[in-house]
């Protein structure tokens, strides 16, 4: 992990992030409507991320180029004390590291920092590593999606308390 960095998305990041995204979301088939990766966000995660209660981070490797992304936001359409993990994705050469899951603790503490008492997330039952970094981090499943998120396409759904 000496690599690598974890900090806050800059300005700068856009066009790589946008490109993590899309790379990883076309990897496992996930395009189209009902996918984050038609999200109007993608282009602009800097921006989109700028208010208080939200916080984007990249991963970058020593080179300084982004290989992973990973964020939170209020549930939009959710209670006001749940959170969504948001565009959690690495490139390949950024996976089995440890990147996710120190990833995931800073984006959960971050959020628990901010008020939030809970974190949802949507992802796909094909994403089996993720949906193990989930469970392991202490995810619940859920039978059903939260909120309004408008990715009718995900068919994963996990909760945990903060």
């Amino acid at each position: 992990m000496s690599n690598f960095t974890i900090r806050s998305i800059h300005q700068k990041d856009n066009a790589e992030v946008a490109n993590v995204i899309r790379t990883v979301m076309t990897s496992f088939g996930a395009v189209g409507e009902g996918f984050s990766i038609e999200d109007p966000e993608v282009d602009q995660m800097y921006e989109a991320y700028q208010e208080s209660q939200s916080e984007m981070y990249v991963v970058v490797g020593k080179e300084g180029k982004v290989l992973g992304c990973g964020g939170f936001a209020p549930l939009i359409g959710g209670d006001a004390d749940t959170c969504e993990l948001r565009k959690m994705y690495f490139l390949p050469e950024a996976r089995g590291k440890g990147l996710g899951r120190k990833m995931l603790e800073m984006a959960l503490m971050g959020a628990k920092e901010r008020g939030f008492k809970k974190c949802y997330l949507e992802t796909l039952e094909h994403m089996t590593a993720a949906r193990k970094l989930y469970e392991k981090a202490g995810f619940l499943p859920l039978t059903c999606p939260m909120g309004n998120t408008g990715h009718g396409g995900c068919d994963s759904y996990y909760l945990i308390g903060l």
